[in-house]
């Protein structure tokens, strides 16, 4: 994303908020182009980004003020929402920025997580005030409901992981925050009502409690990994019941797993009236229930004992990728069993490695090291065919790592590709006497790092 547009579709017809959006967007733009400029980017994001806070407070406040005086009916709902972006999201965003001192990768998920919200709270709420839609989060639980279930997750999440977890959102909506793994539950009550509780997980955030959990190694999701998820998700929601008293006059009905897409649909035929996303430092999940059955039973398969390794399997497949062949640089189905080519994503930001396994997933094995000493543990027992490599690094950096790889025989040959937000002369230099297949920046657009990577095992065919 280069630029954020206005368009007038965003207006509500109430000059003065119309006009804090619009100065909303211009900020926002201003942020995504001081990225882009090296001499600029790191006191001026830092500038930017109090100041794209700052301001929204102040345009919630205004807006608060303005309901406040019209009697709008879902004042303490728009209020809520707010609240939830100002004291949650935003202080939990403003504390990556400045663990990782203003990366370029921190201020693009800052950035990305306030256009997403600010687009979709403007085409909702807001036009809600304006009378011209319904608010969606009408059917949302009680603030005090909300805190209770949001301290037991956070405990149980302690309790079965040893992880410290921390609220990001109580209105998830349904937002991709990486791949992941869906796991929807059924429960029917002996009057016939019915809840539906869906467990969304970051697959980073499986695979590294799972292989804690096995003290073994897990690079992809398969079946091990969703049979496990599944029997993790059931003691979960076991040992919730007993902060969920209503669950208690329910049993399990149906089990199913949802692609993203069967998430964000159900999200649009039945909102949640509980929908809270977690973080924690290996990754992201999300709670959410609702009093009826948001997805209908043509788009899912439900387990039964007789069909679930098939259905797995079938999901697993639903989600992989089809290998790359050599066929006008495009994603072909070969229908042979070639394995992927594997990648090995080295980088210390979480998100960044988030942002190159959403990117390149579906073309190819991808695995993750957040450190160099890490990488080459990871080398040592699967061997990649291509290393996407960090610079900036803490206690072994890029250069440190690639000269660590290049002394040893069994893994010297192994291609690398720097991906940094270095792009000094000075540094390009030292690397380049390595040997690297490509220098890349890490503010190239996603389809153009892509590309960059095809072309290079297109070359090697």
């Amino acid at each position: 994303m280069n630029e954020l547009k206005w368009h007038n579709n965003y207006a509500l017809g109430i000059e003065h908020i119309d006009y804090e959006h619009r100065q909303l967007f211009l900020t926002m733009n201003k942020l995504l182009k001081i990225i882009s400029d090296e001499e600029k980017k790191e006191w001026g994001c830092q500038e930017g980004a109090k100041y794209l806070k700052n301001h929204t407070i102040e345009h919630f406040e205004h807006e608060e003020k303005y309901m406040l005086s019209i009697n709008y009916k879902d004042y303490e709902l728009h209020k809520r929402l707010h609240d939830d972006f100002r004291y949650i999201t935003l202080p939990a965003l403003e504390m990556e920025l400045e663990r990782t001192n203003y990366s370029t990768d921190s201020v693009r998920h800052f950035l990305g997580v306030c256009i997403g919200w600010v687009v979709a709270h403007t085409q909702t709420e807001d036009l809600a005030i304006a009378g011209k839609i319904t608010s969606k989060w009408s059917g949302i639980s009680h603030k005090e409901d909300v805190g209770a279930l949001e301290q037991a997750i956070i405990q149980l999440t302690y309790d079965m992981f040893q992880l410290s977890a921390q609220k990001i959102s109580e209105q998830y909506a349904g937002e991709d925050f990486g791949k992941i793994i869906c796991n929807r539950l059924v429960y029917r009550s002996q009057n016939n009502e019915k809840k539906e509780i869906i467990l969304v997980f970051e697959e980073n955030f499986l695979l590294r409690i799972i292989g804690r959990i096995l003290n073994t190694d897990f690079l992809k999701i398969d079946d091990m990994v969703i049979n496990i998820t599944r029997y993790i998700t059931r003691q979960l929601l076991e040992k919730l019941r007993e902060h969920i008293p209503s669950l208690d006059l329910y049993e399990i009905e149906k089990e199913s797993l949802l692609t993203h897409e069967q998430l964000v649909n159900s999200f649009k035929r039945a909102h949640p009236s509980y929908s809270l996303l977690f973080g924690t430092k290996d990754g992201y999940f999300a709670f959410c229930m609702a009093d009826s059955v948001s997805v209908r039973k043509k788009d899912m398969t439900s387990f039964v004992h007789s069909n679930a390794m098939e259905t797995i399997h079938k999901y697993i497949h639903k989600n992989k990728t089809v290998k790359y062949t050599k066929n006008n640089g495009t994603a072909t189905d070969t229908g042979n069993t070639n394995k992927k080519h594997k990648i090995l994503i080295v980088d210390d930001s979480c998100f960044m490695r988030s942002r190159m396994v959403n990117m390149l997933a579906s073309n190819y094995e991808v695995s993750e090291a957040d450190s160099g000493v890490s990488a080459i543990k990871k080398l040592t027992l699967d061997k990649p065919d291509l290393i996407l490599l960090d610079y900036e690094m803490p206690i072994c950096d890029g250069k440190q790592t690639l000269e660590m790889i290049r002394s040893e025989k069994d893994i010297a040959d192994i291609p690398v590709i720097f991906l940094t937000s270095r792009r000094d002369k000075k540094t390009v230099q030292a690397v380049m006497e390595l040997k690297p297949e490509r220098y890349l920046i890490k503010t190239l657009p996603d389809e153009k790092i892509k590309e960059n990577i095809d072309i290079f095992f297109r070359n090697k065919i």
